[in-house]
């Protein structure tokens, strides 16, 4: 037995294991390597590829040689009789006699080997698991492909929470400060009450906001977690920041990139689909093809008149039995004939789906590009808006307390300079978010 110490220690040692599965602080691509492996959608993706696999080799396997066992044993409670001929036996003619042609009790043991020769739907089966596995593998991509934009997305949604966060309580320290010297300035009456109200009422809406930016931020550091595929409440650190992402995620280059939609995943997933479509006419064609099958079984039978067949003493009497059968489908009253028919209809119908497929992904690309080159202008442009507000906002605050300002103009800078704020860290964001959208699409993603 253990020293409660020692299983103690054991203890606590395995809860530290456990504690370090989960890292705590993320960056960017930690994260996104981390949801691939741990968010339940991919996990799930995996598991569907494995359950292809195993479905490809089910259906490889149904053609290959199968051995079935039987073991039967019989006990007749009241034995069924034959009626003979009387006079064979020496007695009167048209006269019978009942007989029991076999013991009461009986055992049979048979082995039979059966071997699939040709089936039309075998081959198509074949075809169809192999096609099968590439579906799932190519939905395993798309899954990897939506976690990583939702990483993305959720991750910068954080950051965009935390320096709004940042902005607005310095912003409100910055206003306090103001309102504090405006009231003193009232107090000696060097300054209007308006002026103190107008400080006022932006610091009520500033302190407001705050609370609904820190219910953001919880809500955004949730959905985070949610997306790595951890518990709802785990405690985590993010590394990387808004900016530093914004600039990485700058390539023009992308805006170039080769816009050749087979390399999208959403067409080869469409051109599956036709694929698929195409087997399941060959299915229907191959139901007008014969089957060929071939059996060979081998096995022992014992008699008795009561249960000794566990005796050494026991005759056993062996038997074998080859064959061979063949299936012709001859007539099935148009019922095959529709069939194929209706699997027609549906390949022109996901040829058509295909189709539409390939416009719709040229438009999508054309667009998610367009957003993208609207997102860098934004950046830039916001980027130049804010430093602007920020001299405004201050040269204001200095005439306000010059007596050369107003309270109102005072008021006016310091809601643009907060607009400006809010408008730079989202479109900081929306190039983040609209890059990741672009390689989506493209599928130039190297994970």
């Amino acid at each position: 037995m253990k020293h409660p110490l020692s299983l103690l220690l054991t203890l606590c040692f395995t809860s530290w294991l456990f504690s370090q599965e989960t890292p705590n602080n993320f960056s960017l691509q930690e994260a996104i390597d981390f949801a691939l492996e741990n968010n339940r959608a991919a996990k799930n993706a995996v598991r569907d590829i494995e359950a292809a696999e195993k479905q490809k080799w089910e259906t490889t396997a149904s053609g290959l040689p199968q051995i079935n066992g039987a073991v039967d044993y019989q006990n007749w409670l009241k034995q069924q009789v034959s009626l003979l001929p009387a006079e064979i036996a020496g007695g009167t003619p048209g006269t019978f006699v009942p007989v029991t042609f076999s013991p009461k009790q009986s055992v049979n043991a048979i082995a039979t080997l059966n071997q699939l020769l040709f089936d039309g739907s075998y081959i198509v089966g074949l075809q169809s698991a192999k096609v099968y596995l590439e579906i799932s593998e190519n939905a395993k991509t798309k899954t990897d492909l939506e976690v990583r934009q939702a990483v993305i997305n959720a991750y910068g949604n954080v950051l965009l929470a935390e320096e709004n966060l940042q902005i607005v309580n310095k912003n409100i320290e910055v206003l306090e400060k103001n309102l504090n010297e405006t009231t003193k300035i009232f107090e000696n009456g060097l300054a209007e009450e308006e002026s103190v109200e107008q400080l006022q009422i932006t610091l009520t809406g500033l302190e407001s906001y705050l609370n609904n930016v820190e219910r953001l931020k919880d809500l955004s550091y949730k959905m985070f977690n949610i997306t790595l595929g951890i518990d709802l409440n785990e405690s985590l650190v993010l590394t990387d920041n808004l900016e530093t992402l914004t600039l990485q995620n700058i390539s023009l280059e992308l805006l170039e990139a080769d816009e050749n939609i087979e390399n999208s995943i959403d067409y080869q997933i469409a051109k599956n689909q036709e694929v698929s479509k195409e087997l399941l006419l060959k299915l229907e064609k191959s139901n007008f093809l014969p089957s060929l099958n071939a059996f060979v079984n081998a096995g022992y039978s014992g008699y008795g008149e009561k249960f000794n067949f566990a005796n050494n003493n026991q005759e056993w009497y062996g038997s074998s039995l080859l064959g061979v059968s063949m299936s012709i489908p001859i007539f099935s009253s148009g019922m095959r004939s529709a069939a194929t028919q209706r699997a027609q209809i549906d390949l022109e119908i996901a040829k058509e789906d295909l189709t539409e497929t390939e416009q719709q992904l040229k438009f999508q690309i054309a667009n998610a590009k367009s957003n993208y080159r609207f997102a860098l202008e934004e950046y830039e442009n916001k980027r130049q808006n804010l430093n602007l507000s920020e001299r405004i906002e201050q040269k204001n605050q200095t005439k306000f307390f010059e007596g050369i300002a107003s309270s109102f103009d005072l008021r006016q800078a310091q809601t643009q300079l907060y607009t400006a704020q809010q408008e730079y860290l989202q479109a900081m964001f929306d190039v983040i978010a609209n890059k990741a959208e672009l390689e989506t699409i493209l599928n130039t993603v190297n994970y």
